[in-house]
């Protein structure tokens, strides 16, 4: 048959455009082809050394018969029904989200959880959240990444901290320095939409998003760092979650009334992990601070980031159960996730009498999409795979939630928390200080 477009001037169809490139592909690469084709909708079909290429359905109705019915299935008629009782086959139904019977954040986000689609993952992660925070085995490590605290969202993750929710931190450096302008009494500010980003450049306002980062908040958590550098023992070699030591130790002793993560990582003995140190403000000052040792005829302060790896390891490893608590994704996710495949790659390549230990709870709230391939969107079902995580079918539970965190995470947090103080009342508050022992 003609290849040739009937119509002059027609553009060629997708399918014609994508038979073209094959054809064209094969033959560059010495491979016979043999066009007999058929385009049919969008689908077609060709032969090429007896194997028949099919885009869109690969099935085959010899392959998978299709249920007997009034008419040939082959033409694509219905079939007869078999009507099943939805109560007889254990489905749950849902419910109507009343608000008159609304009476607290907890009592919403439950009547969510009873809805669909996003208002139903919101419901189903407070569960995962409620059952991590109760969990009296469980470990629990968050991982931050995007603005959340130039987003204010730093008090709360503070909060999870200052509970014993949150055992520990895996996080960029960027959130960590924005988070020292708050726990240092400085401020964000709106971005006003009609001044130009030449301006904000020119008046020293960075922009994020809707949100402005004066410069000068940034020269000020600089006068923190060269006080906590200055005083760094050059014996000593760095890492991340020393150097986020010696900052919340700095904040415990000289910001006093202020709130923020490292302050409260620091009483609470929560080690804060940067896996991409280099990549953020405290990166930057610590190389200037570098800079200024050699340049003064100091010695320089030496970085291994394997000691972040082998510390946050050994943590994980003395724990009976691990959970993880995601926001967005990026390094953090992945660099705490690797912990399980770190683990067997010991034990399998090495020999080392390791247990293979993954993930039993996960929690991630982030409104990327699967289909970009990315980890950041990645499903916690892909991670099994990689033996990150233990399935649910071994007792494995998880929540995801696709929705801004800025959203997610106050409504999630603020739900569970009630459910918390319910439960304390009257029994005291155990997992935080049985888990302070461990660490």
């Amino acid at each position: 048959m003609s290849l040739v477009p009937s119509m002059r001037g027609t553009p060629p169809s997708r399918d014609f455009t994508q038979f073209i490139s094959l054809q064209h592909s094969l033959t560059t690469h010495g491979v016979p082809f043999t066009p007999s084709c058929k385009v049919r909708g969008r689908a077609f079909t060709d032969r090429l050394g007896g194997c028949t290429l099919k885009q869109g359905n690969h099935g085959s109705s010899k392959n998978h018969p299709h249920p007997q019915g009034n008419g040939n299935g082959g033409a694509g008629e219905g079939v007869d029904r078999k009507l099943h009782n939805p109560i007889e086959d254990r489905l749950i139904p849902l419910e109507p989200l009343d608000l008159s019977k609304i009476g607290s954040i907890d009592s919403l986000v439950r009547a969510m959880s009873k809805t669909a689609f996003t208002g139903r993952q919101l419901g189903e992660a407070a569960d995962v959240l409620e059952a991590m925070a109760l969990d009296e085995d469980a470990f629990v490590v968050m991982t931050l990444a995007g603005a959340m605290t130039v987003a204010k969202q730093g008090l709360i993750i503070a909060e999870l901290i200052d509970r014993g929710i949150v055992n520990a931190i895996v996080s960029t450096g960027a959130l960590m320095a924005h988070g020292l302008v708050e726990a240092t009494g400085r401020a964000h500010f709106r971005a006003n939409p009609e001044v130009s980003d030449e301006e904000l450049y020119e008046q020293g306002y960075n922009r994020v998003y809707d949100t402005l980062e004066p410069e000068q908040n940034l020269d000020d958590v600089e006068e923190v760092m060269s006080a906590v550098l200055e005083s760094w023992d050059h014996n000593e070699v760095m890492c991340s979650y020393k150097l986020n030591h010696a900052i919340g130790a700095y904040l415990s002793k000289h910001a006093q009334g202020q709130r923020g993560i490292l302050k409260s990582a620091f009483e609470k003995g929560v080690p804060v992990f940067v896996p991409a140190f280099s990549d953020s403000e405290l990166g930057l000052d610590t190389a200037l601070n570098n800079r200024l040792r050699e340049s003064t005829g100091r010695h320089k302060i030496r970085f291994d980031p394997f000691e972040d790896l082998e510390h946050f390891a050994a943590t994980l490893l003395r724990q009976k159960k691990l959970g993880i608590f995601t926001i967005g994704g990026g390094v953090p996710r992945n660099w705490s996730q690797q912990f399980g495949p770190f683990c067997e790659l010991r034990h399998r390549r090495l020999g080392e009498n390791v247990p293979l230990k993954r993930y039993h709870y996960g929690l991630r709230i982030c409104p990327e999409p699967v289909y970009w391939g990315g980890l950041s969107g990645s499903p916690y079902s892909e991670a099994i795979s990689w033996g990150k995580f233990v399935p649910p079918s071994e007792g494995g539970m998880f929540g995801e939630v696709f929705v801004d965190a800025t959203v997610g995470l106050p409504i999630i947090v603020a739900a569970v928390l009630e459910r918390l103080d319910k439960n304390k009342k009257g029994s005291g508050s155990k997992k935080g200080k049985r888990l302070a022992s461990k660490r």
